[in-house]
Order: C-alpha cells, then sequence, then structure tokens
C-alpha cells in the first residue's frame, strides 16, 4: 500500500509518545502511527483513521477502547499539553501520597516532563536528592517551591521546542578485572542516558557534550550495540575472574583448615605431656573397670558419683567412647592463664574490679590401649600427616592455579577477540540472500522468495554474469556474479546445479536433476530477451 506513496508529515500526537507518519494525501492518505510507549505497537489506518492493520490487538482499559482492525483509532485520547497546575491541583496530587512516598515519583504520573526533568528542577528549587513526604518535605510549607520547580521545568520545555539546545550523553563507569594485581585498573564507560539539559544530577558523573542533542542521539544509538558487547565481555571476563578467586580462596581455605589442625594436635600433645599423672590415672582406672567386667553403664555412673565426690581425675573425664575403647578429658594448661575484666574477692565475697585469673582448657580423646606417651606421640604423628599434606596440597594448588591462570587468560583473550571481530565485522550487501562462494572464488547468489528473484535479477545481474534457472518446482533464481568476465568452468556449473536442487523445493524430496532441467543464460542474451 504504501510502496508507491510519498511521506507527507511526521507529528506528534500531543505530547504522547506517538508517532504519526502520514504517507499520501486527502482520500488516498494513509497512517502509520507508532507507539513508543509500554510494549509498543504499530497501526496502519485509513484517512479516516480507521485501522487497517496492527502488531499488536490490546484493549486500554482506562479509557474504555479497543484497538483492533476496523476500529477507528483513537487520536483525541493522546495526552495533550496542559496549562501550569495551581496550587490546588498540586496539593490535592500530594495530599494523597503516603508519608514516605518519593516526591519525584509521585509527580510523574500527572506531569509530561518526565523523571530526570523533574528531579533536577526540584533540586534547583533547593530540595534533597529523593526527597520523601513527610521526610524533608512539609505540605504545608513546600508545596509552593514545588510548583516553582514545575514552572522551571515548562520553561525548559518551551526553550527546547524554541531553540537549538546542546546535547549530553551521560556515562556510566565500570571497572574492569584484572588478572595480574597491577595498580593499573582500566575503566569502561557506556552510554546511559541523553538529554538536551546538563542536569543538576548528572553534574559529577562521566558525561560527553554535544553541539545538538541530534548529535548526541545519533551517538548514542549508533554506539549502543558496540557498547553492549563491550559490557557483555566484561561481564565474561568477570565470570572467568570469579572462578579464579574460587579456585584460590578453596585452596587457601584448605590449607587453613590443614595448619590449623596441626595446631590443635600439638597442642594436645602438649597438653597430654603436662597433665601426664592424670592422664596416666584416668586411663588405670577405666582400665581396671573395664577389666572387672563392670558394665558400660555402671561405668558412667561410678564416674558421676566420684565427679560428685570432687575427685579430680573423674572431674576431668567430659564423656566415655567405650565403643570406640576412648574416653575424653579435659586437659588444662597450667602455665597458660587469661583474666577476666572483673571478678568476686575471694576472701570477703565483695564484687572486685580485679581481674580474676582463668585457666585455659581443651578436651583432648585419650584412646585407652594406648599410654599417655603414646596418645601424646599419636598426636604428634597427627601433625606430621598434616604437615605433609599440607605440603601436597601446596604443590598441587599451584599446579591448579597455574592451570588455572592459563586458562583464565586464554578465555579473557577469546572474549577480546571475538568482541573485536563483532565490532569490526561488517554485513556485506549479498548477506541477505541465499549466497556461497565456490572454490573457483566465485559468488553465487539466490533470493529467498519472488520479491528477491526479481530484485537480483534487476539490481545485480551484470556484464559477464550467468543467470540459471531450473526446471523444478519451486527452484529460486541465481546469478554467478563473474567480474573478470571470463569463461566460467564447467565444474562451476555443476556445482551450480546441485546446490539450486538443494535450495529447490525437490531437494526436500531428494529428488534429482534431470539432464536438460538446469536453464543458463548469460547477461547480453538475457537482455535481449527481455527486450523482446
Amino acid at each position: 500500500i504504501l510502496r508507491s506513496r510519498r511521506l507527507v508529515s511526521v507529528e506528534q500526537l500531543g505530547v504522547d509518545r506517538i508517532v504519526d507518519f502520514q504517507f499520501g494525501s486527502g482520500e488516498a492518505a494513509y497512517h502509520v502511527i507508532v507507539e513508543l510507549y509500554d510494549r509498543g505497537n504499530i497501526a496502519l489506518t485509513d484517512y479516516e483513521y480507521t485501522i487497517l492493520n496492527l502488531l499488536r490487538v490490546r484493549t486500554d482499559a482506562d479509557q474504555d477502547v479497543r484497538f483492533a482492525v476496523r476500529e477507528k483509532y483513537p487520536i483525541g485520547l493522546a495526552r495533550q499539553k496542559e496549562p501550569l497546575v495551581e496550587i490546588e491541583r498540586l496539593q490535592e496530587i500530594l495530599i494523597k501520597c503516603k508519608e514516605g512516598d518519593s516526591v519525584r515519583r509521585s509527580l510523574i504520573p500527572h506531569f509530561s516532563y518526565g523523571p530526570a526533568l523533574i528531579e533536577h528542577c526540584l533540586l534547583g528549587a533547593g530540595f534533597l536528592a529523593d526527597v520523601k513526604i513527610g521526610r524533608g518535605f512539609d505540605l504545608s510549607r513546600d508545596v509552593h517551591r514545588a510548583r516553582a520547580a514545575l514552572v522551571e521545568a515548562e520553561k525548559l520545555t518551551q526553550e527546547c521546542s524554541e531553540k537549538i539546545s546542546k546535547g549530553y550523553i551521560v556515562q556510566k563507569q565500570q571497572v574492569k578485572v584484572q588478572l595480574d594485581n597491577s595498580g593499573n585498573s582500566d575503566r569502561l564507560l557506556t552510554y546511559e542516558e541523553f538529554h538536551p539539559w546538563l542536569f543538576q544530577q548528572h553534574a559529577e558523573a562521566p558525561k560527553l557534550e554535544f553541539l545538538t542533542f541530534e548529535n548526541a542521539v545519533d551517538d548514542f544509538f549508533s554506539k549502543l550495540e558496540s557498547q553492549k558487547l563491550d559490557v557483555k565481555a566484561m561481564q565474561q571476563e568477570k565470570t572467568a575472574m570469579k572462578k579464579l578467586e574460587h579456585i584460590k580462596k578453596d585452596n587457601e581455605r584448605r590449607v587453613e583448615m590443614l595448619q590449623a589442625s596441626q595446631e590443635t594436635d600439638q597442642y594436645k600433645a602438649q597438653l597430654i605431656e603436662l597433665n601426664i599423672d592424670m592422664v596416666e590415672r584416668a586411663i588405670l582406672v577405666l582400665c581396671d573397670m573395664i577389666a572387672n567386667s563392670f558394665d558400660w553403664i555402671e561405668i558412667g555412673q561410678m564416674v558421676k558419683e566420684a565427679q560428685t565426690e570432687s575427685d579430680p581425675v573423674a572431674k576431668a573425664i567430659k564423656s566415655l567412647k567405650l565403643e570406640s575403647n576412648k574416653f575424653t578429658l579435659f586437659l588444662i594448661d597450667p602455665f597458660d592463664v587469661s583474666e577476666d575484666e572483673e571478678g568476686e574477692d575471694e576472701d570477703d565475697g565483695t564484687l572486685s574490679t580485679k581481674p580474676k585469673k582463668r585457666l585455659k582448657g581443651v578436651s583432648v580423646d585419650i584412646d585407652l590401649g594406648l599410654s599417655a606417651y603414646a596418645n601424646a606421640r599419636q598426636y604428634y604423628n597427627q601433625k606430621k600427616h598434616a604437615a605433609k599434606k599440607e605440603q601436597r596440597t601446596l604443590e598441587a594448588s599451584g599446579k591448579a592455579l597455574k592451570a588455572a591462570e592459563k586458562k583464565t587468560r586464554k578465555t579473557l583473550k577469546e572474549v577480546a577477540v571475538t568482541t573485536s571481530i563483532q565490532k569490526v565485522r561488517k554485513t556485506y550487501w549479498f548477506e541477505k540472500f541465499l549466497w556461497f562462494v565456490s572454490s573457483e572464488n566465485f559468488l553465487i547468489i539466490a533470493g529467498r522468495d519472488a520479491q528477491q528473484n526479481e530484485f537480483i535479477v534487476k539490481r545485480h545481474l551484470k556484464a559477464g554474469d550467468v543467470y540459471v534457472h531450473a526446471d523444478l518446482h519451486g527452484a529460486t533464481s541465481c546469478v554467478i556474479k563473474n567480474p573478470t568476465e571470463g569463461p566460467i568452468p564447467p565444474k562451476r556449473f555443476r556445482k551450480q546445479a546441485a546446490w539450486h536442487c538443494a535450495i529447490a523445493q525437490a531437494g526436500i524430496r531428494k529428488l534429482l536433476p534431470v539432464p536438460g532441467g538446469l536453464i543458463m543464460i548469460r547477461y547480453l542474451r538475457l537482455r535481449r530477451l527481455g527486450n523482446i
């Protein structure tokens, strides 16, 4: 419908995000209406705005209007420019808000200035950033300042429509990850938003300034895709570095656990040596009970009775593990004491500010089948075993870290190369068609549909080229591009025939080309046939 019609006008409906493209004039006019809000929509209407075709059928519940084919497009419902708001109207809007609601967000639905401009004017009126109702904004006192901010927003909007304004692009700064620990950290600046003014909230942010707003918009969208690739590459780099950091932390955690185990085993062995008499007596008493065929439950009761009688050996026994031939002793280091902040005076029972000394203790498992010194030796052996395991872990983790760093470097390099290739890569003119390049370096193109077939013949068939068509159902028009205008090898025609049948509907049914089923016409003869 629109192919043969001229674009007459481009208008915005009111102050809404709706653009009306008019093609043709009078009763032969058609309108393409583009909605640039919500999920977006495109409608094709006639001169009376009756919808002929629609991208997305929807119903506006607020206005009780249905957007569908053969319905009238409601251009009158587009948001129109409103006069300056009065104090009473502004008070009605703000009274409905709850305490703690953002003033900026409360004003956005009722005015067409946009969130960035409203925030700029509120800052200019002396309000704090993201000021809230009841928290820096008093309704009875600050409503006049809020109206002054809206008046300033209207003034700036009017200036933008009357004269050419500068353009500003606000950038977002992100720090790139570094594999080495050098202090030099690269930063990635990406475009975040563009405006015709430099707003106060963006004064300290990184930004670019342009002579006109149109230049800023062009630069923003021309570099948007490449910056998306940069952000995607940076996310992949962060993921690779996160995996490397996870490996490092896991290895460090294992080494720390082994070191802590060594310290614990060594300390337990030393406690056994410092309390050698008590350990020997406890082993002797329990072994004697077991030798006299006492029940395990009876042994536990006897230990508890001895603890009530303040027996020092019994009080040191914390638990019995006779099923594994072990028991737990609470051993203290008599030479290692800690001080509390305050304690009770031993003489008169009054509270004293003097620090009270307290002995530190550790629960130690004792094997009944070994002597006290043998138990200490067992903990020393465990410490030595943990030290050897730590050494092996350090060696293995060093190799694992080197391999992980090597893999990470390779990943970062591949990401950088892929990103640069995607940026540099340009789409060739023939990629919209079916195409391939032969081993003899001939370009062969074919149409995807009837329209492309006609376009290829009219636009891309030049002197020296060969037009190829097959006597098969669904066969497309092919052109062998021959820039040298020399003879084309016969082998090239055989490859062309096989490819032609493959992309035809006959290729789906696995039919083979019959002799004489391929028609090849050179450029000059085709032009003569066309003239006839």
